[in-house]
């Protein structure tokens, strides 16, 4: 028999050594480089038709039963930030990813990875916090695991959780569903979340406090499918912004979206800061905001049901959906002029969440 390793049966990397520094940079996700790792090594590797539906989490069959299942890790620096802190918001983000994906949220679960030396203090408020976030978005931590790593390993604390959700009826959301002629609607302003944290990490006071928008979408996603607007696809705005969310859902549907940069609100704090910090609103990272591709006959009603509800304050339509080319995103913008969306080569605020 010849010796031989089961390593010999692996295929060479997709990627080339001398594009790894490159995406090891881009670490946060949301860039062209954590794309390759995405299109390149995962979705190939694990291929199967729930990855490349590309949505906030999958929905299985289960029983009769349609089970929506979702997960991630949140790595965000400092842990304490003005409008929240890791532990509610490792909560409010696998929520709302149930929440996108047309779920009622019923339960989650909580890995946390405990650096040596983390403040005793500190963990009694985060896990606080996130005890208080599950109970105000209706669900609860069920199951969990923790692991302690050496001091110098794991920055303080790292926290993975993962949800599940039932999807009632037969709803079916997802980008595979935008089709040409579907509306955009934003559910409210845009940007808050990525710079209250930057101003929190780099100690930048600006005249205004400006707090994170991380919150749990239960309510106001149920107040919305309730209604019965036809709503093809929800997508909430984390890493990489509404930019992000809008390029990634042309890609997967096969369409082109124009957007109004103008019809985008922006509060005049984060507007400021953003020109401050040389950063784009539409590429800021959010935890409360989401958007919404209904036909255009329930445009006006889908953005009253917004309006209607306490995190849907500047509830707006800002785009529309044309035949392709296919994951192309371009906006009008302030003087008149049409521009295309890109992806940036890297995050523009690593560690937001």
């Amino acid at each position: 028999m010849t010796d031989r390793t089961d390593n010999e049966f692996i295929p060479s990397c997709p990627i080339p050594p001398s594009e790894y520094p490159h995406i090891l940079l881009a670490h946060g996700g949301g860039g062209k480089l954590m794309n390759a790792l995405i299109e390149k090594i995962f979705l190939p590797t694990f291929d199967n038709e729930q990855l490349d539906r590309r949505h906030d989490g999958a929905v299985l069959e289960a029983g009769g039963a349609r089970i929506a299942f979702t997960t991630d890790s949140y790595v965000v620096r400092p842990f304490f930030f003005p409008g929240g802190d890791i532990g509610s918001l490792s909560v409010h983000g696998t929520v709302n990813d149930l929440c996108m994906c047309g779920a009622r949220p019923l339960a989650i679960s909580a890995g946390l990875i405990l650096e040596e030396g983390l403040a005793m203090e500190d963990l009694w408020r985060i896990t606080r916090s996130m005890q208080e976030a599950a109970r105000a978005a209706g669900v609860e931590i069920v199951t969990g695991d923790t692991k302690v790593v050496d001091r110098g390993k794991g920055d303080g604390i790292f926290i993975n959780t993962a949800g599940i959700g039932i999807v009632e009826g037969g709803r079916v959301l997802g980008p595979s569903e935008v089709r040409p002629g579907d509306v955009v609607v934003l559910s409210g302003d845009i940007g808050r979340h990525g710079i209250a944290i930057m101003a929190a990490r780099e100690g930048l006071e600006f005249e205004t406090s400006i707090e994170s928008d991380s919150a749990a979408l239960v309510g106001i996603t149920d107040a919305l499918l309730a209604s019965g607007a036809r709503v093809s696809c929800m997508r909430d705005l984390t890493r990489g912004g509404l930019a992000a969310a809008l390029i990634e859902i042309a890609e997967t549907a096969g369409v082109r979206v124009d957007i109004d940069e103008c019809a985008v609100p922006v509060l005049e704090e984060v507007r400021g800061a953003c020109e401050i910090l040389g950063l784009d609103p539409l590429f800021v990272a959010n935890e409360g905001r989401f958007v919404a591709f209904v036909s255009p006959d329930d445009a006006d009603a889908a953005v009253a049901n917004l309006s209607g509800h306490p995190l849907g304050t500047g509830a707006c339509v800002i785009g529309r959906v044309f035949d392709g080319p296919r994951g192309r995103v371009t906006t009008r913008t302030s003087i008149g002029t049409t521009s295309i969306l890109d992806l940036p080569s890297g995050e523009q605020l690593p560690r937001i969440c």
